[in-house]
């Protein structure tokens, strides 16, 4: 059966359901995603539209990631199932040999500057010295029939093919228009999947981001046993899926890791949290923001606890060159040299 979103408007009687209506033109998705590309709720820097690849055939949308691979944008439009999952695999087969050179060259077209100064200015990171070293191929639809669902499904799960697709159900009342999104697969599992085969086994630790600013500060997160995002689903969303028992280490953006431990306690609103029996709005707090309730849970800090089992102060952050850090919140650390690195450095057996 292939997906359909409904949408219900919620009045004083009762629950009324909202009619779906017919998107005029497909093409106002790719406008409306280049535009903002929370859409998709996906962080990427957009370096490229309609690139024409040597067959001719044209990328809707390309784009980079906080690890600086490749994403494929590819709207349905009014293509066959087999045309639009073709073309998508196409635009794969082309991009999976795309060099530092290209994406510049595409990125100085695109962005009007070098893919390595908008990669920073977009992340707020350097750009990592390898680029491309997996990709994803993302449908954009705002339907998909049940063939293509199949196809897309089978290539993804039984074939570990790096693709997926998003449907947006668009509708239309009197107090306007409507938009809704919905992805065919869970992102993450298809990505992890995908690049499994090409990485490195999971050493069994995850890498977490401190991520002090305006709203969280280390020392709290040292002394009380937690650590926090917030701000938007794509920055708490990650905390969230740390699971009681898991080990991580915490790493701090052009620091070093500053802590190894497990947690505690999945993650909850920060305003809820609970350190040693109070909750936070009850300690002395370096930074109390992150206790600041929001109406929305999706922009509000959530925390995760931490028993700490070895930490540093800022200063005293471990690193060192080729060791492995990113613009993720939370991911799983992979990279053997630093997992050496830090279990020396933090004393783990």
């Amino acid at each position: 059966m292939s997906f359909s979103m409904k949408l219900w408007q919620v009045g004083a009687s009762g629950l009324k359901p909202v009619s779906k209506s017919v998107l005029d033109r497909e093409s106002r998705l790719e406008t409306w995603v280049r535009q903002d590309p929370s859409l998709v709720g996906m962080d990427v820097l957009f370096i490229g539209q309609q690139v024409v690849m040597p067959n001719g055939g044209r990328i809707d949308l390309l784009a980079l990631d906080a690890e600086a691979n490749l994403v494929v944008f590819e709207l349905k439009r009014d293509k066959t199932p087999r045309e639009v999952v073709a073309q998508a695999l196409d635009c794969g087969a082309f991009v999976r040999h795309y060099s530092y050179e290209q994406v510049d060259a595409l990125a100085l077209r695109h962005c009007g500057k070098p893919v390595a100064e908008a990669f920073k200015e977009h992340f707020g990171e350097p750009m990592p010295d390898e680029v491309n070293q997996s990709h994803q191929l993302i449908l954009l639809a705002s339907e998909l029939d049940e063939a293509s669902e199949r196809i897309v499904s089978y290539l993804a799960e039984a074939h570990s093919v790096p693709i997926n697709a998003i449907f947006f159900t668009f509708f239309k009342t009197d107090a306007g228009e409507f938009l809704g999104r919905a992805w065919l697969m869970d992102p993450e599992k298809v990505q992890e999947r995908a690049v499994s085969t090409k990485q490195a086994p999971w050493s069994g630790y995850y890498f977490v981001n401190v991520g002090e600013g305006g709203h969280r500060n280390w020392d709290d997160c040292r002394r009380h046993g937690f650590l926090a995002a917030g701000g938007g689903p794509k920055y708490s969303g990650p905390l969230r899926k740390l699971k009681t028992g898991d080990l991580i280490f915490a790493y701090m953006k052009q620091r070093g890791y500053v802590g190894f431990g497990k947690v505690t306690q999945p993650a909850m609103l920060a305003s809820d949290f609970e350190a040693t029996g109070q909750k936070l709005s009850a300690l002395d707090l370096r930074q109390p923001k992150i206790i600041a309730r929001t109406d929305d849970p999706d922009l509000a800090e959530w925390a995760v606890g931490i028993e700490w089992l070895k930490t540093f102060s800022r200063d005293e952050a471990k690193w060192f060159n080729g060791g492995f850090a990113n613009q993720n919140i939370v991911c799983k650390l992979r990279d053997q040299g630093t997992v050496d690195f830090l279990k020396k450095e933090f004393e783990v057996m």
